[in-house]
């Protein structure tokens, strides 16, 4: 499986900015409000990437992964690089979604009520995407197999 790549997320991320940006721009007036709950979602799944990866590292560390009962089975690791690639992408598009709302909404706060009301969502979300993304690409760097010591057979 090969790495996320970090330029493939930002340009997913850029273009769904700059679709979200004009979307907002032509329809702001009939889109629905952005409470900051719609954040929570994405900050949970950053912290269970988090802890997944700080996991698996410390697995790797004491040398716990493995066939045994007692260590991390490596399919399980295999599963966690699919949360975190799954992570790594969602958190960019959805990051910068709300980028692109955040460039309408942000200068008008002092003109229109429903761009202040919306503020604290738009932020939450964009922060939320881009820390998702981030802790997707830190889990799947935790779950990198190392390589094998001179003495030791691959496959």
């Amino acid at each position: 499986m090969n790495q996320t790549s970090v330029p493939g997320l930002l340009a997913a991320g850029g273009f769904c900015a700059a679709f979200m940006a004009v979307f907002t721009w032509g329809f702001y007036g009939s889109m629905s409000g952005i409470p900051i709950a719609v954040s929570v979602t994405l900050w949970g799944m950053t912290v269970v990437c988090v802890i997944l990866a700080r996991k698996v590292r410390g697995r790797v560390e004491r040398g716990e992964v493995g066939q045994d009962r007692s260590q991390l089975s490596p399919m399980t690791v295999a599963q966690f690089v699919v949360i975190a690639k799954a992570s790594a992408w969602t958190g960019a598009i959805v990051g910068g979604a709300y980028l692109g709302i955040g460039v309408y909404v942000i200068p008008r706060v002092g003109q229109l009520t429903a761009a202040s009301d919306d503020l604290p969502g738009v932020l939450a979300s964009a922060l939320g995407g881009i820390c998702l993304s981030l802790a997707g690409l830190y889990l799947e760097k935790q779950c990198e197999t190392p390589p094998p010591t001179d003495g030791e057979a691959v496959g």
